[in-house]
């Protein structure tokens, strides 16, 4: 902002009460977009899917059969099921709600006399926005201060070139647009569909999602499945018209079967374990702003990051001044008593060197020590105004301002950066130069971020277009220091342990670069330099990233070259980034993480995750929940593919061996009750294994559910299968009545199919792993399966539907204790596979 207005009060801005009498006649500052499903638009869609129109289908035939009372029981059923997928359907909403809340851009606000950061959803009409560079405008309004202000308004005009806007011409900003450069104080006029933005009819809704690798192949293996399921389906009933007759009861047949096969689990469980994942992983303090990214984070290879605020505390703090021959070190700013005169003017061409109301903690460190220690001199100047800004470029790490001094013929100018950026400045040669870089090396090799710094006086109004073309003294160099992270070396450590390499990417000088990557276990042997990097060819490049981990005077736009040579090596890259320059090279990395504190609004919504609170460590535990919920995926995958076996067995079986039917659309209703929530809620909670983090990444081009996955299911269901039918036959040729063999086989097919979510909830052998560590929901689950068991075979109320038979307890346990085979029998097979 300009000096005046920074030095200014700023106004206080709504109050509590205001915003919500605001917010109450005017709604949130949404576009017209639909943000929810309704319970009558979820049940709707639920209707339409194919399992419950064959439920409709079969309670159909039932009434034309002349059975009502089946028909009412298994309409009972759809009910039900309804019930459990709407319920399931409103907790992924509110799970993939909140995350669109957490992901809308963000507004600095002014409101009862502070500052306070909200989403752009919360901002009402005469609230005071605080705009700066990188910064989606959230709403509509008027300028009323700004400070080199240009916004891009493509968006909105189609016009590339930055529009400047003037606080004196009362120029006006609009939602959706992009603050390119400089700061602006904004009184808001209009928001939603009332801005100019809502009033064109642009909506984010418009905007369909690219399906990600995996959503493409659960939907071949769905579409697969569905092909051979409806093609058993009319083998089936043809063949019960052929051998028993009777069209209607064949087309009941048909109808079990396709209830049995069709797997429409499938898109059901992955959207609850991307959805409920990424609320998961919100809770690491990482934002999901695109599920996809999930999928990707177990095959991570090369994790990219900043050393500032991510591998540090982002909490700079001046450690040491050199000037005049003299240095001052500050072990703690708080106890320190005074600076002395010779540093005095170092301190005051750092502050002029710096932003006015600066946001860098750098800048903010400098402020604060010119401002407890030199307060009423000389050297503080709220009387001078600030005529021009020279930004650092690549080209040159530095950056000046020209201020205009009262009273004077010329005017001062400050600059500061890189100790080589600012010797070149000064055209330092010789002993000279040598002196003061070996210096900033000696500064630099205790860890300190170190700053040159030198003076310039000018006359005229004709300012030069460069830096160099300033006459500049060399004044002194600053040290700051950034101490590392607590948990960043522990987390490194788990890095290298799961196969992922980092690289550590910086502004900083190299030695500064080099000492924080030896105290956070990052390998700093050589450290590549951006002026390396950019006479680098891209194959050398690709061949020097095999080995190199530390990048320093990196420009921003720089990245993406490391990204796109990573890349060609092979590499799955995740990169940090937090500024507009950033931009490009999170879009191209496999995944982008930006900075949610310090980054800007481009960044965050070029990258797939964000980081509440910019800390290194919450990157790992992203990764290592990400392993968790891919395997746990898979296994829920397993179990789904090995429980609609049996269901083909048992429904063909006795139909090519003359055996009377077992399974009828009532029984596979109640197997619908066992199956769904254990996919999406027994394994999406399972704790993952111990090993995940020990294992390297997992190969881009593996399948979800490969073949072995498949032979595993497969094997598992033929097992239940020739158990159970076998369990069937025997009991009939006992002289055991159809009904009672029946409900034996049926008690036992549960069984089993709760002993083989014990079984698939790890993929490691042993009977042990298995029964070991139980978590509470899958305990949950099958304690409540069991009941329902119990009720529908031991209560002739609830067993008539089933065409149950009544049986001994004795009768009761022992097809029980065939389920509970099953277990020993499935861990068998795993230990068969894994050898």
């Amino acid at each position: 902002m300009p000096n005046s207005t920074a030095d200014a009060d700023f106004p206080p801005g709504l109050s509590a009460g205001e915003v919500l009498a605001r917010r109450a006649a005017e709604g949130f500052n949404e576009l017209p977009a639909e943000r929810d499903r309704s319970l009558a638009r979820i049940a709707a869609e639920v209707m339409r899917e194919p399992m419950f129109l064959l439920l409709l289908g079969a309670g159909g035939i039932y009434l034309l059969m002349g059975d009502a009372h089946e028909a009412l029981i298994l309409l009972g059923f759809v009910a039900v099921i309804m019930a459990v997928t709407i319920i399931q359907e409103r907790r992924t909403e509110r799970a993939l709600e909140a995350l669109r809340d957490l992901s809308s851009p963000r507004a600095l606000v002014m409101r009862d006399g502070r500052a306070q950061r909200i989403p752009g959803r919360e901002v009402v009409t005469g609230d005071l926005l605080m705009l700066a560079e990188g910064d989606r405008v959230p709403a509509d309004g008027r300028l009323l201060a700004a400070h080199e202000l240009a916004v891009d308004e493509s968006l909105l005009t189609g016009e590339s070139v930055p529009v400047q806007k003037s606080a004196e011409a009362a120029a006006q900003v609009f939602a959706g647009t992009l603050v390119t450069r400089g700061q602006g104080l904004v009184r808001v006029t209009a928001i939603g569909s009332a801005s100019e933005l809502g009033r064109i009819g642009k909506s984010l809704s418009a905007i369909g999602p690219e399906t990600s690798p995996l959503q493409r192949e659960m939907g071949a293996l769905a579409r697969r499945l569905a092909v051979i399921g409806v093609a058993l389906c009319l083998i089936v009933a043809a063949l019960f018209v052929i051998l028993r007759g009777g069209w209607l009861e064949g087309l009941l047949a048909g109808i079990t079967l396709a209830m049995g096969i069709l797997p429409q689990e499938f898109p059901v469980i992955l959207i609850i374990f991307l959805a409920l994942g990424a609320r998961r992983i919100a809770q690491a303090q990482v934002l999901t702003r695109r599920l996809s990214a999930i999928e990707t984070l177990g095959e991570t290879t090369v994790l990219c990051v900043d050393k500032t605020g991510t591998l540090t505390e982002n909490s700079m703090a001046v450690a040491m001044l050199s000037a005049a021959g003299q240095q001052l070190a500050i072990e703690d700013e708080a106890q320190l008593p005074g600076v002395p005169e010779p540093f005095h003017e170092l301190l005051e061409y750092c502050v002029l060197a710096s932003e006015i109301a600066p946001h860098d903690p750098m800048e903010k460190a400098l402020h604060r020590l010119a401002r407890d220690h030199l307060a009423n001199t000389e050297h503080l100047h709220p009387d001078w105004s600030l005529a021009r800004e020279y930004e650092l470029t690549p080209g040159l790490m530095a950056m000046s301002h020209l201020w205009r001094v009262p009273d004077r013929t010329h005017q001062a100018v400050a600059t500061k950066g890189a100790p080589e950026a600012i010797v070149d400045l000064c055209h330092l040669e010789g002993e000279a130069r040598g002196q003061v870089l070996s210096e900033a090396a000696g500064m630099a090799n205790r860890g300190l971020r170190v700053l040159g710094v030198a003076k310039a006086a000018h006359r005229g109004d004709d300012w030069p277009a460069i830096q160099h073309d300033f006459d500049f003294e060399f004044i002194g160099l600053v040290g700051l220091a950034d101490p590392l992270r607590r948990e960043v070396p522990a987390a490194i450590a788990e890095c290298r342990q799961a196969g992922v390499r980092v690289l550590m990417i910086t502004g900083d000088h190299p030695r500064t670069a080099q000492a924080i990557a030896q105290g956070a276990g990052i390998a700093a042997a050589r450290v590549i330099t951006g002026d390396e990097l950019a006479n680098l060819p891209p194959a050398e490049l690709a061949a020097r990233l095999a080995d190199e981990c530390v990048f320093a005077r990196v420009a921003p736009d720089q990245k993406l070259r490391i990204v796109e040579a990573l890349k060609r090596r092979g590499e799955v890259v995740a990169m940090t980034g937090d500024g507009v320059n950033d931009a490009p090279a999170l879009k191209a990395a496999h995944i982008g993480i930006a900075m949610g504190k310090r980054g800007t609004d481009v960044a965050r919504e070029a990258a797939d995750l964000v980081l509440l609170d910019d800390n290194f460590d919450a990157i790992v535990r992203t990764i290592a929940l990400g392993r968790r919920i891919y395997a746990n995926l898979r296994q829920a995958m397993v179990y789904t593919l090995a429980v609609h076996v049996p269901i083909i067995g048992l429904t063909l079986l006795p139909l090519l061996f003359g055996l009377p039917p077992i399974l009828a659309p009532i029984h596979i209703a109640f197997l619908e009750l066992v199956i769904d929530p254990a996919c999406s809620v027994v394994f999406e909670a399972e704790p993952g294994a111990a090993g995940l983090m020990r294992q390297p990444p997992r190969d881009p081009a593996e399948q979800l559910v490969a073949g072995r996955h498949i032979a595993t299911s497969l094997v598992q269901g033929g097992m239940t299968t020739v158990v159970v039918i076998l369990l069937y036959g025997l009991a009939l040729r006992s002289g055991i009545a159809e009904a009672e063999a029946r409900s034996m086989t049926f008690i036992a097919l549960i069984v089993a199919n709760c002993m083989l979510i014990f079984s698939s909830r790890s993929m490691v052998a042993g009977l042990g792993t298995a029964l070991r560590n139980i978590t509470p929901t899958a305990a949950v689950v099958v304690a409540g399966t069991l009941a329902g068991l119990v009720v529908v075979t031991a209560v002739p109320l609830f067993a008539a539907p089933f065409l149950f038979g009544g049986l001994t307890l004795a009768q009761w346990l022992s097809a029980a204790g065939v389920g509970l085979a099953g277990l020993p029998l499935f861990e068998t097979v795993k230990r068969v596979r894994i050898a």
